[in-house]
């Protein structure tokens, strides 16, 4: 087989949608000093790049397993795109968390049904949901079950992961990436459904 890193975006795109993980391998290495500067550029803080680009990257790794991206050749701008509303959506968060209050806004916060708890039937079906989330998760292998339960459990950034197994950020990104992909895999055989309701 001809040298990955020979090879054009998309023809290692769709080599990594037929089961060639070093695929996306050899694209995180073509790409991975350039996203970083970019948001770097925009955050001005190391802990915050690193949170956003390890994001990027199993965003990215999520959208191609749901056939979100159109093989055009256009590869980086499809993945600074990613990276870019994950800054735009911190920054939003951040603005949100410094200026909502209930006593200036012209709706009444608190008797929102967007911030309600929803109805007991949605709240049934998300609790089986994460119950059966919690089951997948018991499935993965131990190494990829733990770097889980850091990342979604306990909220851990990718580099406090990488310091607490001992391992590289790239490493750990690469655990949660198969765990993603393990657990799309099992819900599918078992016939699980993913979907919260809100």
């Amino acid at each position: 087989m001809e040298n990955l890193k020979n090879m054009t975006d998309d023809v290692l795109v769709k080599l990594y949608l037929e089961g060639n993980n070093v695929a996306f391998d050899t694209l995180l290495e073509r790409y991975q000093d350039k996203l970083y500067r970019y948001i770097f550029f925009l955050v001005r803080s190391r802990e915050v790049t690193e949170d956003l680009f390890q994001e990027t990257f199993v965003k990215a790794i999520v959208n191609l397993q749901q056939g979100r991206y159109q093989s055009d050749g256009k590869f980086a701008a499809w993945i600074t795109r990613i990276a870019h509303n994950l800054v735009i959506d911190l920054f939003r968060q951040e603005r949100n968390e410094n200026l909502i209050s209930n006593d200036e806004s012209e709706i009444d916060l608190l008797n929102s049904a967007k911030f309600s708890e929803g109805t007991i039937e949605s709240q049934m079906v998300n609790k089986q949901v994460l119950k059966d989330v919690a089951r997948l998760v018991e499935e993965l292998p131990e190494a990829q079950r733990e770097v889980v339960r850091m990342r979604f459990f306990e909220n851990k950034s990718f580099k406090e992961i990488a310091e607490s197994e001992g391992i590289s950020i790239n490493t750990a990104l690469g655990r949660v990436r198969y765990a993603i992909s393990n657990m799309r895999r099992i819900a599918a055989e078992k016939r699980i459904s993913l979907a919260l309701e809100f």
